[in-house]
């Protein structure tokens, strides 16, 4: 029952927990992020990281690690196939830091910016993203409980929300429904992913690498994700609210702008 004043209102609070990811035996990468779903969380991750595809992640065993005062943490086991170790040991020996922006162990501009996969046409259209939309909002659990997480959904062309996964982490969430989108054998261009944030030039990385044709979002973009979602023919919605949305058309330059989309 909510409170009769809403300042008195109760809130969840988010967890967050580090999740250290051993690929192979070998010590890849320790995550901040809230531990549910850890399973889609690895497959994700590894996926954007460039380590997998989609039907190379195997069995992912979790395992709880007792942190004192601070609570738990987890340890995510993975293997991979043999010829993706090099890589591995590669990534692991030049690591600089840890992050879950997709550039993990990157070193140089020209590693970090790799080529993106062309992607086909997105045929969603306005009233399927606003279906999406109210699906979006209905559907964050965590969000409502706490008022402090992200999430990111998958929707078919019609609309309807296929996946959704939260997080405390924008990438994570979306790292989450990528991996979930994977293991369950769904393919991300017959669709579209919605996320609770600015669009940022990793989660465009993110989407795009993962096949997903168009990317709606409910703040604005970076510039450099506008130029990275061009070069890959990723379509843009963005600051998508019930009355308007942005969009930026295929192939257009940066400094012509975004669209406003106001169709029924």
């Amino acid at each position: 029952m909510a409170a009769e004043n809403p300042a008195e209102e109760a809130f969840a609070i988010p967890v967050e927990a580090p999740v250290a990811i051993e690929t192979n035996g070998i010590a890849y990468a320790v995550m901040m992020a809230t531990p549910l779903q850890i399973e889609d969380f690895v497959t994700g991750f590894l996926m954007a990281e460039g380590l997998a595809a989609a039907d190379e992640v195997g069995e992912v065993a979790v395992h709880a690690v007792e942190n004192g005062d601070w609570g738990a943490g987890y340890v995510a086991r993975v293997n991979l196939p043999p010829e993706r170790l090099g890589l591995i040991v590669e990534r692991a020996r030049r690591r600089v830091g840890d992050s879950s922006c997709g550039i993990c162990g990157i070193e140089g501009v020209e590693a970090a910016l790799r080529p993106l996969p062309l992607l086909t046409r997105s045929q969603a259209g306005p009233p399927a993203i606003r279906r999406g939309l109210d699906a979006l909002r209905a559907g964050q659990v965590l969000g409502r409980e706490t008022h402090a997480t992200h999430a990111a959904a998958f929707c078919d062309e019609a609309g309807k929300v296929i996946a959704l996964r939260e997080d405390v982490g924008r990438h994570n969430a979306l790292d989450k429904l990528v991996g979930a989108l994977a293991r369950a054998g769904v393919d991300p261009a017959q669709g579209f992913i919605i996320v609770t944030s600015r669009c940022s030039y990793e989660l465009v990385e993110k989407t795009a690498r993962a096949g997903c044709p168009l990317l709606v979002a409910i703040s604005a973009p970076t510039d450099l994700a506008v130029r990275r979602a061009r070069a890959a023919g990723l379509r843009l919605c963005f600051v998508a609210r019930d009355d308007t949305m942005l969009v930026m058309p295929d192939g257009a330059e940066t400094d012509e702008g975004a669209t406003p989309l106001v169709e029924p």
